[in-house]
Order: C-alpha cells, then structure tokens, then sequence
C-alpha cells in the first residue's frame, strides 16, 4: 500500500503496479493480543461505533418489520408472524 504494488516472489521478481485500487476494510474488536499496527491503520479512517442496547435493536428492526408488514399488499402475514416485532 504505501508504494503503489508489490514485487513478485517468483520468476523475474518484476514490480507489479496497483492503479484505480480502492482499500476497505472492517473489523470486530481485537480479542487478546490481536491488534493492529499503527503503521497498518494510517491508511484507513477509523471509525468507531458503540454498540446498540437491546432496546435500541428492538426500536429499530421492530419500525423495520411494522413498515414491511404495512408495505405488504401482496400478501397478509398472520397475527402470530406479525407480533414477532415485539
């Protein structure tokens, strides 16, 4: 990444430039002593997020799944489907 490609292990050991390349990346929390080298992480902009409290979670797929239910014409769902936004 910092020097636009890479060299070939094999053969001519040409260096094989990257052009138009876009890096992306995620992750979950580090566990233990998996981390991630500062020296990695500089190409990226890092963002964090808090994870969600359950009511949080209930809150927004519960409006997700009432707007599906309405937005449905095709077909009815059932009581019993219907309350499993709750």
């Amino acid at each position: 990444m910092d020097y636009d490609g890479w060299y070939e292990l094999d053969g001519e050991k040409e260096f094989r430039k990257t052009v138009g390349v876009t890096f992306c990346a995620a992750m979950q929390p580090p566990a233990g002593s998996k981390t991630i080298t500062n020296r990695y992480v500089r190409h990226y902009n890092v963002i964090y997020i808090e994870p969600y409290t359950n009511d949080s979670l209930k809150t927004i797929f519960g409006c997700i799944m009432e707007w599906m239910f309405l937005a449905q014409t095709k077909y009815q769902f059932g009581s019993g489907v219907k309350s499993t936004k709750d």
